[in-house]
């Protein structure tokens, strides 16, 4: 083990301490922290697509703290410790590749992968297709694993056609849901529908709605630009006609 781990597991022990620790700290558990680790996953995201090597140095040291956390809390428990964290992901990470760590043909990799996967989720009695697709994901990543899933057993669309028809079947059921409760189902249905969409044409849904809300930032913040500070006080056409000069403009710039 690295002299900074073992630096950084010591740290961890000293703040987790009931008697001399840090009251926060020692207060954490597994709940309140997950939070906290779903946030610096998403932080190290941001921080390579912006590229920024030494923010992402730092974000990817805030979320390596959490495993820490977590692995000290469990440790405290009598569950595991952070070593048997690093034992099980290196015994599984051979056990997915054995074209590198063992003698076999690479024939067909993403085959053989899938396969010692649904191995694994077997082994912990898992036995649902559905299995093992955590709760916690974003609810469109999440659509799009379990539709994956699915997909595997034979149950989807052979063309865009099929899932392209169910978009617009779901958009005339939310036209007509009426009470609140019926809207919030139907408005699920068409958003489960356009990530299948989505999928049926070979793109990922998370990342085609990531860039979509980049674009939209960046007009935002054009036209707020182009109005001088004073974009709240305009009338709805206005800043309509603010958008399509920001889109104009981006169309001559990319032209």
């Amino acid at each position: 083990m690295s002299a900074q781990l073992s630096r950084l597991l010591a740290i961890m022990e000293r703040l987790r301490d009931p008697e001399t620790g840090c009251e926060w700290d020692v207060a954490q558990s597994f709940t309140t922290i997950a939070p906290y680790t779903i946030e610096e996953a998403y932080e190290v995201v941001d921080a390579i697509e912006r590229q920024d090597m030494d923010d992402l140095r730092g974000e990817l040291g805030d979320l390596l703290l959490q495993v820490v956390f977590h692995s000290r809390i469990a440790e405290e428990a009598g569950h595991f410790t952070f070593n048997d964290v690093a034992a099980a992901i290196s015994d599984k990470m051979e056990s997915r590749h054995p074209h590198i760590f063992a003698i076999e043909e690479a024939a067909d990799q993403k085959v053989r992968w899938e396969d010692i996967k649904a191995s694994e989720r077997e082994a912990k009695g898992e036995h649902s297709a559905m299995d093992g697709v955590a709760r916690a994901l974003p609810a469109l990543l999440r659509a799009e694993k379990l539709q994956k899933r699915a997909a595997r057993h034979g149950f989807d669309w052979p063309d865009t056609s099929g899932p392209a028809a169910k978009v617009k079947e779901e958009i005339a059921e939310l036209e007509e849901a009426e009470s609140q409760s019926h809207q919030l189902e139907e408005a699920g249905d068409f958003l489960f529908a356009a990530v299948n969409l989505v999928r049926a044409y070979g793109i990922s849904a998370e990342d085609a709605l990531r860039a979509a809300n980049a674009k939209f930032e960046r007009r935002y913040r054009a036209m707020e630009s182009m109005a001088d500070g004073d974009f709240p006080s305009l009338s709805l056409d206005d800043q309509e006609q603010l958008w399509q000069a920001v889109k104009r403009s981006e169309k001559s710039q990319s032209a």
